[in-house]
């Protein structure tokens, strides 16, 4: 009796629980399917009124929205394209190499995490100047890419120390070399953490708004982010009209997410490899 009593409880916490994240999406996809956006719109008014996606074609073609949809997906793309290159190539030789003080590096690394990232913005910022890279897709990607590479590779460096050295011993013996090693055990067996690497990065890259806010100063260069809180001071009673705007900029992350989540669920593909 008591177990029947406890699983209900666990099951309406539950329940509780998905109502109250899955219910104010669930408004917010209602009201940028009615026709009235000049108010938020009751439940009982969002059940029966009509439903139109004009508030979409209209967002999708309002304030130069569809350019800057393509720069934060330029941006966002090589970020965690070069993000997961650098930080699983560095995880590798931070794992596997020995060499003079690679523990003191490595502390070195962990303690700028502890740095807040709002301190950085302007020796960033300076550098990217005597570089002459503001107000470039160049000099924001290097900020991105450099500010999440500390973090990627301390999560890396602990998943290759898992991956047992004796699945190498079949490729040094035919003759391959480091790279080879690499690219042939190290990264198949590392799909899952890439993946959810993959996922962090898109998503923390996408949204980020305080830095590229800082570097770009072009109205052509804008991102998504910089454009949404625009289109919202712009059009800020036109609720239907932002939150389709909102919508369409979470495709992107809510793609990815469905693209790598069969790795960022995956076992680890080393488990098991090594008979007994």
């Amino acid at each position: 009796m008591m177990m029947n009593v406890r699983t209900t409880l666990v099951h309406l916490l539950l329940a509780v629980g998905i109502v109250a994240v899955i219910g104010p999406f669930a408004y917010m996809v209602l009201t940028s399917l009615t026709t009235d956006n000049y108010s938020l719109p009751s439940p009982q008014k969002l059940m029966t009124d009509t439903k139109t996606i004009s508030n979409f074609t209209q967002a999708w073609g309002k304030n130069h929205f569809q350019l800057y949809f393509r720069n934060s997906l330029v941006v966002t793309g090589c970020t965690m394209l070069f993000s997961l290159t650098l930080s699983s190539c560095m995880a590798y030789a931070f794992a596997r190499f020995e060499f003079p003080g690679k523990e003191k590096l490595f502390r070195l690394f962990i303690f700028t995490l502890f740095v807040p990232a709002i301190i950085n913005i302007i020796p960033q910022f300076t550098i990217l100047r005597s570089l002459r890279l503001v107000d470039s897709y160049s000099g924001l990607i290097l900020l991105y890419v450099g500010s999440g590479l500390v973090g990627s590779t301390f999560f890396l460096r602990g998943f290759f120390e898992r991956i047992p050295r004796e699945l190498e011993e079949s490729i040094v013996i035919d003759g391959g070399g480091r790279f080879t090693i690499f690219r042939s055990i190290y990264i198949p067996l590392s799909l899952p953490a890439l993946g959810t690497l993959a996922i962090f990065s898109f998503q923390g890259t996408w949204d980020e708004f305080v830095v590229a806010l800082t570097v770009m100063k072009s109205e052509a260069h804008r991102t998504l982010p910089i454009a949404l809180q625009m289109f919202r001071g712009q059009y800020v009673s036109f609720y239907g009209l932002f939150f389709a705007a909102s919508i369409i900029a979470l495709v992107p992350t809510i793609a990815i997410f469905l693209v790598f989540q069969k790795q960022f669920v995956r076992a680890n593909l080393s488990d098991g490899s090594l008979k007994t």
